[in-house]
């Protein structure tokens, strides 16, 4: 299908990729750009869409730029009153979420959830799945006061600074699930944070370094580290990615899952985005606009 874009969101992703450092390495020179919204243009024959639909869409390249090519099975529905810059920036970060907690870590109705890096579009989103899917509590970890404060908009009960989360977590008597996409020196805290039966979700290493456990803190504490690769996931099962869709649209319509914190940019100023994010300066998802 052919897309006129709107919006592209920008992900971490995209910033690993321009740097060759996330696990799929396109040819160079490539367009970055994993998610957009738009209105169609042209679709094949006997395809759902028609020109003039308003859509988002995941063409995992490509989506910094006018016009997008996209596989009608990563294309998805969007409600009628959602914002196209809203919609471009929700595909990437909500799907990682409903996989991380409801699909990998089986999220159950009353656990508590503490998210990491919760300032940002993942953590943001991991928060409000988390709600919507039946968390009884989430902590969010920040770096800073007003990163909290974008966390408790999205939905967080609470939010406690990086320096303190474990003793916080403790007092609580652990959590049941923590959503990790940072990595680093955090993962091994994170493991100290867990109840019995916790589940340390390994989503990303926006810290740098890729950490590495001893299997036997997790035999004496009972706890478990599950990885949440969305991607490669998704790659090889037709369809995956619109059933998640289709089980997260009934909450993006009521708005209970909704952005907190938007930061745009034109889109001749994707680089500067992509450093914006690299040096954590903004909160909340970036979109690039047209």
């Amino acid at each position: 299908m052919l897309i006129e874009v709107s919006a592209a969101g920008v992900s971490f992703p995209d910033l690993l990729m321009t740097r060759g450092r996330y696990q799929m390495k396109p040819e160079l020179p490539f367009v970055p750009g994993a998610e957009i919204a738009g209105v169609v243009v042209e679709s094949a024959r006997g395809s759902r869409w028609r020109p003039g639909d308003r859509v988002a869409a995941v063409p995992g390249l490509g989506g910094f730029a006018q016009y997008a090519v996209v596989n009608e099975e990563f294309v998805l529905p969007i409600p009628d009153g959602l914002a196209l810059e809203t919609a471009a920036a929700m595909p990437v970060n909500y799907l990682t979420a409903y996989f991380s907690l409801v699909h990998r870590a089986q999220l159950a109705a009353g656990e508590s959830v503490l998210v990491h890096g919760a300032a940002g579009g993942l953590g943001s989103a991991s928060i409000q799945v988390a709600r919507a899917f039946g968390a009884g509590h989430v902590v969010a970890v920040v770096s800073s006061p007003a990163k909290g404060e974008v966390a408790i908009r999205a939905g967080a009960d609470e939010f406690v600074l990086v320096e303190g989360f474990v003793s916080h977590a403790r007092n609580l008597g652990g959590v049941d699930i923590v959503v990790d996409p940072v990595g680093g020196d955090r993962f091994t805290d994170s493991l100290r944070a867990l109840r019995d039966d916790g589940r340390l979700l390994v989503v990303g290493f926006t810290a740098g370094e890729i950490p590495t456990v001893k299997v036997n803190r997790l035999l004496l504490n009972n706890v478990s580290v599950v990885g949440a690769g969305h991607g490669a996931y998704t790659s090889r099962r037709a369809g995956y990615e619109q059933a998640e869709w289709d089980a997260l649209l009934p909450h993006i319509e009521s708005g209970l899952l909704d952005l907190p914190q938007l930061t745009t940019f034109p889109l001749e100023t994707a680089a500067e985005a992509l450093r914006e994010m690299d040096e954590r300066r903004v909160l909340g998802k970036v979109v690039l606009t047209l």
